[in-house]
């Protein structure tokens, strides 16, 4: 059974590395990996960071006791004994760089900068992706579900479909950081303070003689949040006409229906015919909820059709990423330690996409300050100062050096922030609500089309000059030796 340590939450060949570095004296030697994607998810033109407070959580964790220490020892490799007593000695000292949660990503641009004992930065791999992928994959989703809900509430029902426990709290959460207004999902709600919502479920109205009974008690029993679910039977002949004749007997008492729920049918066509009897009723205020395998696309179709909904909720299609079970994070050793310092290493491909940028880089939100719109994200090499200094920098397309442009009247944002430094957690890590209103700026950043559902607009992450020049030679110097 698990202790709740997650310190072997990691492939078993980072194991087998952290083992060889050290049969081989080389494990105090320092290495940098950058975590980045390659890919945007959906066909979406922007990525949603997050996930960074559960690395933090992990990375703050990381302890080898005596159950991990017998698992070891149990393996086939046999790693020595002296090997499994380094474990028992291990502390996390590497320095961990990280963008904000909650800041539109985009490929190719480091997201995250661990630099550190090739020793410890090679254990974490695999739990940095796993959290940061997943929930980088479900705010990204929540972004683009919220992009065509506009102003109507949202909320996440998605806990019964997740991967597990773990997937359905997190997954909540990163809903939240994109906009979603309230989960069902109660664990979540109690540890990252999210509103709660909830109706009932169909069982409650099959549990009772008739319906109208099922709503008047759930009405007797909840008076100031009655939500009715009105489809169990028939929706226009039955669930409407009865939800009608609970909300008026709760008018006697002083008090308001809030909502009915759709959960199956035509939704467009009943919720219009719904919103209509509703209207006739003297019920303007009883609000319309719509459930039922929803995503982006049929809530954007059903808006188009005039549906009346003011509140949807989203599940299966939210929290289990609906067409892209996976975002296709990676982490990649960029440079590695020579002497005093590092030298830059890359890998190369039969894909040209998997090619790395190589050396410690530096990642900018370079905003143009006559429009207040992002231009375009920079990476440039550690050392490099114009950017920083505000002198004039060229911006040209990676792979069409060609295409390119001047910027002089801009402010350059860091994006890489110290999280970890010497294996302390130097950030102040935000509140969710925090997170969530840093991600509502960040979307007044860009423009309208960059952030569209259906074909958006690229928007550009370049290399400077020199970062280009590097990974230029260095193709050039690896090519020369086959």
């Amino acid at each position: 059974m698990c202790d709740g340590n997650m310190t072997l939450h990691t492939d078993k060949y980072q194991i087998n590395m952290m083992y060889s570095h050290w049969v081989n004296g080389s494990h105090n030697d320092k290495a940098v990996f950058d975590v980045y994607f390659r890919k945007l998810p959906f066909g979406n033109g922007f990525a949603v960071f997050a996930g960074l407070q559960r690395i933090a959580d992990y990375i703050r964790s990381l302890s080898f006791g005596d159950a991990e220490i017998a698992y070891l020892r149990e393996q086939e490799e046999n790693y020595r004994e002296d090997f499994l007593e380094e474990l028992r000695r291990f502390q996390f000292t590497a320095n961990v760089h990280a963008v904000p949660e909650g800041t539109l990503v985009f490929p190719n641009e480091p997201i995250m900068r661990i630099e550190g004992r090739i020793f410890e930065v090679q254990l974490i791999e695999t739990a940095v992706l796993n959290y940061m992928n997943y929930q980088t994959l479900i705010a990204t989703k929540a972004a683009r579900i919220k992009r065509v809900a506009g102003d109507d509430m949202l909320l996440e029902f998605g806990s019964r479909r997740a991967q597990e426990a773990d997937a359905a709290v997190w997954g909540a959460r990163a809903a939240y950081i994109a906009g979603f207004d309230a989960t069902s999902n109660m664990l979540a709600g109690m540890r990252f303070g999210i509103p709660t919502k909830g109706t009932h479920a169909h069982a409650w109205v099959q549990g009772h003689a008739t319906e109208q009974e099922a709503f008047d008690h759930y009405a007797a029993a909840l008076p100031d949040q009655v939500t009715l679910l009105v489809d169990t039977y028939d929706t226009l002949a039955s669930g409407v006409p009865h939800a009608i004749r609970t909300a008026k007997k709760l008018e006697q008492q002083g008090k308001r229906m809030n909502a009915i729920r759709l959960d199956s049918g035509d939704l467009a066509l009943l919720s219009k015919k719904a919103r209509e009897m509703l209207d006739q009723a003297g019920l303007p205020y009883v609000k319309i909820v719509a459930s039922n395998d929803l995503d982006e696309t049929l809530i954007f179709n059903l808006k188009g059709q005039g549906a009346r909904i003011d509140t949807w909720g989203v599940g299966t299609q939210l929290i289990t990423g609906g067409s892209e079970p996976a975002l296709g994070g990676v982490y990649k050793l960029v440079a590695r330690q020579a002497g005093d310092g590092y030298e830059p290493v890359i890998k190369i491909s039969g894909n040209p996409e998997k090619i790395t940028t190589p050396g410690l880089k530096e990642l900018y939100r370079i905003i143009n300050r006559q429009t207040g719109k992002a231009e375009a994200d920079y990476i440039t090499l550690r050392e490099e100062t114009d950017v920083r200094e505000g002198k004039r920098i060229k911006l040209f397309d990676p792979l069409h050096p060609y295409l390119h442009k001047y910027m002089d009247d801009y402010e350059a944002i860091p994006l890489l922030q110290p999280v970890f430094a010497g294996g302390e957690l130097v950030a102040r890590l935000p509140q969710l609500d925090e997170i969530r209103a840093y991600h509502r700026r960040q979307l007044e950043l860009f423009l309208p089309e960059q952030l569209r559902k259906l074909n958006p607009e690229v928007y550009p992450v370049d290399l400077s000059e020199t970062a280009w020049q590097l990974k230029m030679n260095l193709l050039h110097q690896y090519s020369k030796r086959q």
